[in-house]
């Protein structure tokens, strides 16, 4: 048999003798959109049953959604461009979280806290996604050196940042309500945000360290750095 071309992620094309493309019928004229939806959730279960992005290259995710890897560049120029799409996911599922948490809740003190809540389980419950959203580092990060430089992100990366901006407007409604007395909501909304997400990492990394429930935590958390008043 004739030797396969590596992938861009080191691992040979999958074949029908390799297993890739077994079992999986042909999208019909007109499927694309369905077959990328299908590339996207084999990433997705693939990152939940091996707990890290390294085990997502292109032949496990052809082999995942039963396709060959040539199906894939019909829609992903490479593993990065499919781990972008597992990243837009994550990032909206979170945002769709918070926001779930905190609706119907007219106190926006509660309204914070309950979208905080939200965060943190998200960051314990998902530690694989989780990773993945908060964890890497990224080629393509953006620059930005004050609040005013989000609205000229590219798109791509202001909608990653809307789980962000929902904490910057429930702290800014503390404040509007009296019961903040946060000068910058957005800038304490950053440390409360860096807060949680340490609170997050050092439980998953140290499970052994005698820290406080993590309910308890993230309620301390956001009365100290977002200045709740009583």
């Amino acid at each position: 048999m004739k030797v396969m071309e590596a992938e861009q992620d080191g691992s040979p094309t999958p074949t029908a003798e390799d297993g890739g493309g077994r079992g999986r019928t042909r999208n019909r004229r007109g499927e694309g959109a369905l077959l990328r939806d299908e590339i996207v959730a084999a990433a997705e279960r693939l990152l939940e049953r091996e707990g890290n992005e390294e085990a997502l290259t292109l032949r496990s995710v052809a082999r995942e959604a039963g396709i060959s890897a040539p199906s894939i560049y019909g829609h992903f120029a490479d593993r990065d461009a499919i781990l972008g799409a597992v990243l837009d996911i994550g990032f909206e599922r979170l945002r769709l979280l918070v926001l779930g948490a905190a609706d119907g809740i007219e106190d926006p003190v509660e309204r914070l806290l309950a979208g905080c809540q939200a965060y943190a389980r998200f960051g314990m419950e998902d530690p694989a996604r989780y990773r993945v959203l908060f964890g890497r580092r990224r080629s393509d990060r953006p620059s930005m050196s004050s609040p005013a430089d989000i609205a000229g992100l590219p798109e791509v990366w202001r909608r990653r940042l809307d789980a962000f901006m929902v904490m910057v407007d429930s702290l800014a409604e503390c404040v509007k309500a009296g019961r903040s007395a946060s000068a910058d909501p957005f800038a304490d909304a950053t440390t409360l945000w860096t807060s949680l997400h340490g609170a997050v990492v050092m439980r998953q990394f140290i499970p052994g360290f005698p820290m406080p429930p993590l309910q308890r935590a993230v309620e301390d958390l956001v009365r100290r750095i977002g200045l709740i008043r009583p």
